[in-house]
């Protein structure tokens, strides 16, 4: 599936912590993810096409979209990916590392990423942006939430499993976007808490 040892990790983590991440998920306070998912989907005509990078479970943001478009979902956590098939029928998934994902190009009037982007290596951003661009339709629309730390890989115990994560600063983000092509729309830093403290990601809402 991926010959990437970061990603893996990844993956294995997600296929490990299955009903603890969900109680942990559930305990996070002001999370801005149902705000974000609700812009990018009020732009967005019925049946639309949104590919979903990192769907995890389903739940909330698979669910939220495929009530009036069709999503396809894809997650390197086959754990994961049983789950969101159960949790979210009308939708399609993939099992698959995303950053090593091949499709059509135009093939989507969207592309989200709901806390996926900070288990990415940083190394990849650049062309990760580009391949999105490359997906969607003229005048297409990416949602990203991306970690704001300058960190090029951390490696180490996260709700008792395994876990990669990787970020780089806004303005490094911000400018791999534009170099990619997009347009930012709504670009904002949100802090809030998690149950082991205060998080910050950076949500950007883009037009290719």
């Amino acid at each position: 599936m991926t010959g990437d040892p970061r990603t893996r990790l990844v993956g294995d983590g997600y296929d490990a912590i299955g009903d603890h991440f969900v109680a942990w998920r559930d305990e996070i306070a002001g999370d801005p993810r149902r705000w974000w998912a609700e812009q990018l989907e009020s732009r967005l005509a019925d049946g639309d096409r949104v590919l979903e990078l990192g769907c995890g479970a389903g739940v909330p943001d698979t669910q939220l979209l495929a009530v009036r478009l069709r999503v396809t979902g894809v997650d390197i956590s086959a754990e994961q990916v049983r789950r969101a098939r159960a949790n979210v029928p009308d939708a399609e998934f993939i099992h698959a590392d995303f950053t090593a994902l091949e499709l059509e190009p135009a093939s989507f009037e969207a592309v989200a990423a709901f806390y996926s982007f900070n288990h990415v290596p940083r190394d990849l951003l650049a062309s990760m942006f580009s391949r999105i661009h490359s997906w969607l339709v003229p005048e297409g629309l990416s949602l990203v939430s991306l970690g704001v730390s300058d960190t090029e890989g951390w490696t180490g115990d996260w709700l008792g499993s395994t876990m990669f994560f990787s970020s780089f600063p806004p303005e490094t983000n911000r400018r791999l976007l534009l170099d990619a092509g997009f347009t930012l729309e709504l670009d904002e830093v949100v802090t809030f808490l998690e149950p082991d403290g205060e998080a910050s990601f950076q949500w950007i809402l883009a037009r290719s």
